[in-house]
């Protein structure tokens, strides 16, 4: 399964890596592929293509405010493949978010 997101907190520091680290390393754990952009503190890292946007069974997205591009997603919403979470709920609990995300 290959997954994409965005990461984004209030801050933009602690939540922001956290939720990313966490998404990749439960989704590597499962075999997953997995692109996690993040729009930090240090502006938006590892920002998404539109091909790699588009070639993904699932998006999710970690974010507790808006982001920059977030149009790019508008497609994988219609076809219900998008999942929303404030970040801190995918750190406590990145497998139950995974396991929703397979579901997509």
């Amino acid at each position: 399964m290959k997954i994409v997101g965005v990461t984004a907190c209030t801050t933009g520091i602690a939540h922001t890596y956290m939720a990313q680290e966490a998404i990749e390393k439960e989704c590597r754990k499962r075999g997953h592929e997995v692109i996690i952009e993040t729009q930090g503190g240090m502006g938006i890292e590892n920002e998404l293509s539109e091909e790699e946007i588009e070639s993904a069974d699932a998006v999710i997205l970690g974010i507790s405010i808006g982001i920059e591009g977030d149009e790019r997603f508008d497609e994988k919403r219609d076809e219900g493949k998008v999942l929303t979470l404030d970040p801190s709920v995918v750190i406590k609990n990145v497998s139950d978010v995974i396991d929703q995300l397979e579901k997509l």
